[in-house]
């Protein structure tokens, strides 16, 4: 089981501001093409993944990252400073 965590338009897109389930994904790529396959709420919020940042158990990390060991998983837009 790991813990899928949405912010900003990817939570509004799909809905929800976290979810737990239980996935056979080796990579976040993976996750993600698993998650894109649900329904279509999620096939929105990661047409692009160009237009999204990845973070696991808390650190920013990359879409070809391994999974193993992962608790948590959080998908957000790239934020800007002000």
């Amino acid at each position: 089981m790991i813990d899928v965590v949405y912010f900003a338009w990817v939570r509004e897109r799909i809905g929800l501001p976290r979810e737990r389930i239980e996935t056979e994904a080796a990579t976040v790529a993976d996750l993600v093409e698993e998650l894109r396959g649900r329904e279509e709420r999620y096939a929105a919020a990661f047409a692009d993944t160009s237009a999204l940042r990845v973070a696991l158990d808390q650190e920013l990390s990359e879409f070809d990252a391994d999974l193993a060991g992962v608790r948590e998983v959080a998908f957000f837009p790239p934020m800007t400073g002000g």
